[in-house]
């Protein structure tokens, strides 16, 4: 652990806030934040947290840092990005293994994660060079008509435990080469990834004459993260976290006509047909519903199967179940680490309570398990889905299964849910996929066919609808969020038209 530590210039004893070029704070009136190692529930270090006084001065030296690195060109800007993902590529190992011990994750998803960082940056570069706007016809003889796209500003990213380095990545790279610079409260569970983040910002902005690009604020929500929200010099929030955080995020930042990036929850279906290939179904039900501990906001909370192959993919699945090892995420063999805390373990059997008292039955699971740590055994549930405990998302490995008759009721039934992120379904039938696909089927953000609900490529837009909050971030044209969109027109005639004829004598 500690060789960990020290590469990551990780110490006993961390700042909290950081502007760039290594001015980390050295103040101490912000009281201090354990970081815990949810596998054995052990101090790994301590930080001390941010004050008022010390975001005031993050905020000013970003936003001073705006007006410069707004100038320089878009492809410039990208070749910043790209040492940044040069530097993760060093870390990877280091990097990884301290997501996992911080955060629980399993290593191979904890590297993976660090990819996903590395992955943007190359999508961003690329990007830096395709900042496109249009040109449009105008009505107007001698007339040239376009829009084009101008950077926001000082950009503020609050985010959540699961993913505490890559959703930074996705939104800071991308904001970036839009030319604007980035405020960061990462999560009070995983503060020592953001600050071994922040100290490769640190080194790749001396190295090129920046700093307040990428700047870090590690404090409790109801100091740092409001003062955030009520700022009116951060023009954009990005927001990850539950749909109840969510709303209090949206309300207080739209009445400032601020805008916002909304990751929230997930209640994700699979829905698999008797058609199915279940060689491909059974392993991406079992890693959609037991990666990350359930700890995904893309996590398979929910499968609903044709009831004429359920006790064959019951008995499929509970074999597969056999086969996860939970353990330490450091340990190469492990599949399932722990949850992140206590309050998560709280919440998982509070859940198998409710679905219990709802008359549901525990076919596997559902038990924490005794020593050290925060760790349980992964649940299946047979389940109905208008059942309450089911139609809300508990961050945990608990899978329901509920069985349908034709696609259009499993359809409907998938639905019928509150959120609205990821869904799949699984089929040889292409008429079904196409009907899943299509405006009738699945009202998700992400609807994927043969593959599993969790994980994303960086190259399409991620996000989802309802109470999953409409944000996108990553690929596709996400870009478009972090910047501000003109219409310019441009009169090159030596006449002045004006609507409706309308015309001034001015010889008089």
């Amino acid at each position: 652990m500690d060789s960990i530590l020290k590469e990551l210039g990780i110490n006993n004893v961390n700042y909290g806030a950081c502007s760039g070029s290594k001015k980390w704070s050295s103040s101490q009136d912000g009281g201090v934040l354990e970081s815990i190692n949810p596998s054995t529930g052990e101090v790994i270090a301590s930080v001390y947290q941010a004050t008022e006084n010390n975001y005031e001065q993050i905020v000013k030296e970003s936003v001073a840092a705006f007006n410069e690195f707004r100038k320089v060109p878009a492809p410039i800007r990208g070749q910043l990005v790209r040492e940044m993902g040069d530097a993760l590529r060093k870390k990877k190992d280091a990097l990884g293994s301290l997501v996992a011990m911080e955060m629980g994750k399993i290593k191979t998803e904890g590297d993976g994660e660090v990819q996903e960082m590395i992955d943007i940056a190359d999508f961003a570069v690329g990007q830096s060079r395709m900042l496109y706007g249009k040109t449009m016809h105008s009505e107007r003889p001698d007339h040239r008509m376009y829009e084009q796209w101008h950077p926001l500003g000082a950009i503020g990213v609050i985010s959540a435990f699961n993913f505490p380095v890559a959703v930074w990545a996705w939104n800071a790279f991308i904001a970036t080469i839009c030319g604007d610079t980035t405020i960061w409260k990462p999560s009070s569970t995983a503060p020592l990834c953001a600050i071994a983040i922040q100290n490769i910002c640190n080194t790749v902005m001396e190295k090129n004459g920046y700093s307040g690009i990428f700047s870090t604020v590690i404090g409790r929500g109801s100091i740092v993260g409001e003062k955030m929200l009520h700022d009116g010099r951060l023009p954009l929030i990005s927001f990850t976290g539950s749909t109840a955080m969510g709303r209090h995020v949206s309300s207080v930042v739209s009445t400032r006509f601020g805008k916002t990036i909304l990751e929230l929850g997930g209640n994700n279906a699979i829905i698999i047909d008797e058609t199915a290939n279940l060689d491909l179904a059974i392993p991406a039900v079992a890693f959609g519903a037991v990666g990350t501990a359930g700890q995904r906001c893309t996590s398979t909370r929910r499968v609903l199967i044709q009831k004429n192959i359920q006790d064959d993919f019951i008995n499929k699945l509970l074999n597969a179940y056999k086969q996860v090892r939970i353990g330490d995420p450091l340990d190469g063999g492990t599949l399932m680490g722990p949850l992140v805390n206590g309050k998560a373990v709280a919440d998982y059997i509070n859940a198998i309570e409710a679905v219990k008292d709802a008359g549901g039955e525990v076919l596997c699971g559902g038990a924490q398990l005794e020593g050290k740590g925060h760790y349980v055994t992964p649940a299946i549930v047979k389940a109905k889905n208008d059942w309450e405990i089911v139609q809300k998302e508990t961050f945990a490995p608990i899978l329901y299964v509920i069985p349908f008759n034709t696609i259009e009721e499993a359809v409907e039934l998938h639905n019928d849910v509150p959120q609205g992120l990821s869904s799949s379904m699984f089929t040889s039938n292409v008429s079904h996929a196409e009907y899943f696909l299509s405006h009738r089927g699945s009202d998700c953000g992400i609807a994927n066919i043969n593959i599993g609900t969790s994980g994303a490529e960086i190259g399409g837009a991620f996000g989802g609808e309802k109470e999953t909050g409409g944000g996108r971030e990553s690929g596709s044209d996400s870009w478009k969020q972090y910047m501000r969109r003109q219409t310019n027109t441009l009169n090159w005639s030596s006449e002045l038209p004006l609507a409706q004829g309308i015309s001034f004598n001015l010889s008089k």
